[in-house]
């Protein structure tokens, strides 16, 4: 029998032991879109493809790079008739990506923000009723972000701040794309 170095073992259980895991799903997408919209009897597929010069227009009105090339969006319906947008959107927490939604009135008005997927050990408390709030009533031309309009989060700050960004890039989507 071969001699097996003393640093193998802690290397080899290291390889078979998993890193602990934090990724929540909170809610999945049809979940959320009835959560959003409990009236709602469809949820037509709206997704939209950028062109380059709504990217520069979706990042002039923003203030926010926009790195995706598209926006996964549907519209909620009730016998057929428009009841709003809802906009599953990702940003990165501190490290990890944060899967969102929005729904939005046929105006572009934000009615509810949802967190669906969150991956972060901390900062969790993005998920507060209270926090999500805050957003409601916002509308492409509504000037906020964190700190002003929108608290901080103590402990979630960069979520926080993310998620702040994000829901104003999705507003200038809905201006740009939508309206």
């Amino acid at each position: 029998m071969s001699h097996i170095p003393p640093w193998i073992l802690p290397v080899a259980v290291g390889i078979v032991i998993p890193l602990p895991s934090y990724a929540v799903q909170y809610l999945a997408v049809p979940a959320a879109q009835k959560l959003c919209f409990p009236d709602s009897d469809q949820f037509a597929v709206a997704h939209v493809r950028f062109t380059p010069a709504q990217i520069q227009a979706i990042e002039a009105m923003s203030g926010q790079k926009q790195l995706l090339h598209g926006q996964e969006i549907w519209r909620a319906l009730k016998s057929g008739k428009l009841q709003g947008y809802f906009v599953v959107d990702y940003v990165i927490g501190k490290h990890l990506v944060i899967d969102y939604a929005i729904a939005l009135s046929p105006e572009g008005v934000v009615r509810q923000i949802e967190i669906l997927n969150y991956r972060e050990s901390y900062g969790g408390e993005i998920r507060n009723p209270d926090w999500r709030k805050q957003f409601v009533g916002k509308t492409p031309h509504s000037r906020f972000a964190l700190n002003d309009g929108i608290t901080n989060i103590s402990g979630a700050t960069l979520s926080s701040r993310h998620v702040t960004e994000g829901v104003r890039r999705v507003l200038a989507t809905y201006e740009i794309c939508l309206k």
